[in-house]
This record gives C-alpha cells, sequence and structure tokens, in this order.
C-alpha cells in the first residue's frame, strides 16, 4: 500500500513540476466544431466545455463554437478533413463519424483526422408516452399486437436512434414506423404530443419532459444501470431505470463523445489539447454536466484512444450492416 502511496504522490509532484506544454499553445481563438444543428446534445456539450474553459482560464485564447450540421453532419466532417495542419479547429465528434460515411458515401474516414481524447460516452434510454406502456413487456407486446406499427420518433435518418429502432425489431420480432426528426428535442414533443409512440432519446434530449410525468423512462441500452442516484423525478433517479436486458431486450449501444484535430497536426499541438480536454474533465462545470445529462464519464487518449475507436468502428460498422443501412 505505501508503495502506490509513493508512487502517487511521485507522480502528482512530477504533474506540478511540468510546465504545460510550454511550447505550443493556440495564438488566435479555437473554433470547437459541432457536427449538428443548435440546442442539440453535441451543442449543448460544446458550450459547456467553451465555459468550463473560459471560467477556469484554462487557455489565454477564447474558443469559439462553431455550428456545422448541413447534410446531416456531413459539413462538418467534410471542413474538418479540409484543414489539414490547422491546429486551431477541433470537432466534438460522435458515432456520426462511423455511420455517415457508411450510408451517405461521403469520402471522409476518422483516421484522415487527430485524435484527441475520447471525454465521455452517451446512453440511449427507451421512453414511451407517460400514459402508454409501463414496463418493456407490456410495450413489445403492445406493439405486436398493434394494427399498424408503432411510431418511432428519432433523429435523423440512418444514424443511431434508426439503428436502435431496426435492432429493437430484429430482436423482438415487433415492427416500428421510425420518423425522423431534426433533434432529439422535437422528438420528445412528438412523444408529449401523442404523435408517436417511442423514441430512444438521449437522458438530456427527455429530461424535462420526463422530470414534467410526460414520458415514461422504459429501460436503458447499457450492460450497467445509469450510475447518479439523485432523485431527478419526485419517484425516480437515473439509477432506477433498469437496463434493457433485465427487461428481456438484450440491446446494448453508447455513443461517443471525441475531441479530434485535423489531420497533419504535430504531436507539440496534439498534446496540448490532450492536457486542456483532462482539465476540463476535472472541472465542476464538467461533473454537474455529466451528472445532469447522464452521461457516463470516460477519459482515453494516445493508444488507448486508437484501440477505443478501431473497436467502437466495428461495432457500427456491423450494426449499420445488420440494419441495412450500408449504401451500395
Amino acid at each position: 500500500m505505501g508503495q502506490i502511496v509513493k508512487t502517487t504522490a511521485a507522480i502528482a509532484a512530477l504533474l506540478l513540476s511540468t510546465p504545460a506544454f510550454a511550447g505550443w499553445e493556440p495564438s488566435k481563438p479555437v473554433e470547437i466544431v459541432v457536427a449538428a444543428g443548435a440546442g442539440g446534445a453535441s451543442d449543448q456539450m460544446a458550450r459547456m466545455m467553451q465555459a468550463a474553459i473560459q471560467k477556469n482560464n484554462l487557455m489565454k485564447q477564447p474558443m469559439v463554437v462553431s455550428l456545422k450540421g448541413g447534410a446531416s453532419g456531413a459539413e462538418a466532417l467534410m471542413y474538418m478533413k479540409s484543414s489539414e495542419g490547422d491546429p486551431n479547429k477541433v470537432l466534438i465528434a460522435y458515432s456520426l463519424i462511423y455511420m455517415l460515411p457508411l450510408s451517405a458515401k461521403i469520402p471522409f474516414n476518422w483516421r484522415d483526422l487527430t485524435p484527441v481524447s475520447v471525454i465521455a460516452l452517451d446512453q440511449f434510454v427507451l421512453w414511451d408516452n407517460a400514459t402508454g406502456p409501463k414496463t418493456v413487456k407490456e410495450f413489445i407486446e403492445a406493439a405486436k399486437a398493434a394494427s399498424a406499427p408503432f411510431k418511432m420518433g428519432g433523429t435523423g435518418s440512418k444514424r443511431e436512434d434508426h439503428v436502435l429502432t431496426v435492432f429493437m425489431e430484429q430482436k423482438t420480432g415487433a415492427k416500428f414506423s421510425y420518423l425522423p426528426y431534426k433533434s432529439g428535442g422535437e422528438a420528445a414533443t412528438q412523444l408529449v404530443g401523442g404523435h408517436t409512440e417511442s423514441n430512444v432519446n438521449n437522458p438530456s434530449e427527455n429530461l424535462e419532459v420526463w422530470r414534467a410525468g410526460q414520458v415514461r423512462a422504459l429501460c436503458v441500452f447499457d450492460k450497467e444501470r445509469i450510475s447518479y442516484k439523485t432523485k431527478v423525478t419526485e419517484t425516480q433517479s437515473w439509477n432506477d431505470i433498469p437496463t434493457c436486458k433485465e427487461e428481456g431486450l438484450d440491446v446494448q449501444y453508447l455513443m461517443l463523445r471525441a475531441m479530434f484535430l485535423p489531420g497533419k497536426v504535430t504531436q507539440e499541438q496534439q498534446a496540448f489539447y490532450a492536457d486542456l480536454f483532462q482539465k476540463v474533465t476535472q472541472t465542476a462545470e464538467y461533473k454537474d454536466y455529466m451528472e445532469k445529462q447522464a452521461l457516463k464519464p470516460i477519459f482515453l487518449t494516445g493508444k488507448d484512444m486508437i484501440e477505443f475507436l478501431e473497436d467502437d468502428d466495428k461495432v457500427n460498422a456491423s450494426l449499420m450492416n445488420a440494419a441495412g443501412f450500408v449504401a451500395k
């Protein structure tokens, strides 16, 4: 035990005595590029990071949020690809980096960019209207018995929400009619209004309508429950939501939240941002955001990040192929 304490103390001393990458730092405002529209989960996360960096003086230059959600996010990916060698642009990426090139055949590969760090993983929850079935079993039985396919609202087409819907069909034999909307917020509104029977929104996207008692959280698509135990509604915390597997629906999916620089930047520039985003994950703003949005905190960089991306890429490609969403 003493050896661990000594090693920890030595590492802490080394970190305190090491200057923070004095060799390079941005000399002009840094653009944080969001591959989605205003108000979505990526935009919210970018603005949290912008505030955390500014409030804690983590960087001399300001960070500016740049929304490039055109062509389902392809605008952002191609913008980053065309910015080789520019260390003043950083992409806040999600599973789109694997899925969009497969479904839309755009000339982009995440390996064109420089991976900096994985900063969180997003959960997905199966939600229905508060007046609908009370359990996953009842929900699936109702979907199977319905005269017309249950309407599932989601964000975009041939993306995470759509893939999860197809996956549920394959696992249960129930049929769903998938309706793509511009954002998770719109999908939430449609569910509350009874225009759809369900959605698989991220926790943050249905947070307010869950708190208001308008929707019900049936299960979370992960191998373990969400860790946060503070009550969100009058009776439930995120941790009270069972996993879908516990409820007999063996479907799991987590979405990447990661930072990338353009290709052909220097190792020093990459190291500056890895250090910056690690500091962000230690701020009160980040920790508060993780709990409020029910995100899974994680921090990976270097070789660990590359291994994670390679594995995650395979999982997403396999899901896209199984759903028949890969463009021929």
